[in-house]
């Protein structure tokens, strides 16, 4: 992956609003009138795909809004906090999201020890897109995390598009974020993880 800075007003949205099932919100793009006025930097894969990290909103508290583990448990951010964190958000019906899902789940793999990487599905149909999916594609280091009622999505004021992905440090503070899909198993990527030891 080769990294091109830029500065850049708007966060390039992943999702073709097109694709999505009926009943299905689609996130908003990201501004934040608080924001620093640190620039986003455009981040290209070799593949062509591209994406935004940004760090507006380092520092920021994780959200606390619940969301269902594999057993249909509300679970939070919090109970991750000790260890960094790499949130994703996501969807089924979402290209660029099921494009990076592979790498993700590799990444969750070798970096067990280290940290937390969790994939929360905002599929309104709950866990049975998602354990479709993971199947079909041999995902198996992810835990199907869902969020049928987007309450993710509404901690984040619905201002995120999918996918995007937060890093948190140990303490569940935002370190950057990334709007659109990445190849996780990336030598650059993995530097940039490293940003919240």
């Amino acid at each position: 992956m080769r990294f091109v800075i830029a500065l850049i007003l708007l966060v390039l949205t992943g999702c073709d609003k097109e694709t999505l099932p009926e009943g299905q919100a689609q996130p908003a793009s990201a501004k934040n009138s608080s924001a620093t006025d640190k620039a986003d930097i455009l981040l290209e894969s070799a593949n062509g795909s591209r994406a935004t990290l940004s760090y507006k909103f380092a520092g920021q508290k994780a959200p606390t809004a619940p969301f269902m583990d594999a057993d249909g448990q509300d679970v939070t951010l919090a109970d991750f906090e000790g260890k960094p964190l790499l949130l994703n958000i996501w969807a089924t019906w979402c290209a660029p999201c099921k494009a990076e899902m592979p790498t993700l789940d590799a990444l969750a793999k070798l970096e067990k020890d280290r940290m937390a990487v969790i994939a929360i599905s905002q599929d309104l149909e709950g866990r049975e897109p998602v354990l479709a999916f993971f199947k079909e594609t041999k995902v198996k280091n992810l835990v199907p995390y869902t969020d049928a009622d987007n309450a993710i999505l509404a901690a984040f004021n619905n201002a995120i598009a999918l996918p995007t992905t937060i890093l948190y440090d140990s303490a569940g503070k935002e370190v950057w974020r990334i709007a659109g899909g990445v190849e996780w198993d990336d030598a650059e990527m993995a530097k940039l993880l490293r940003a919240a030891d």
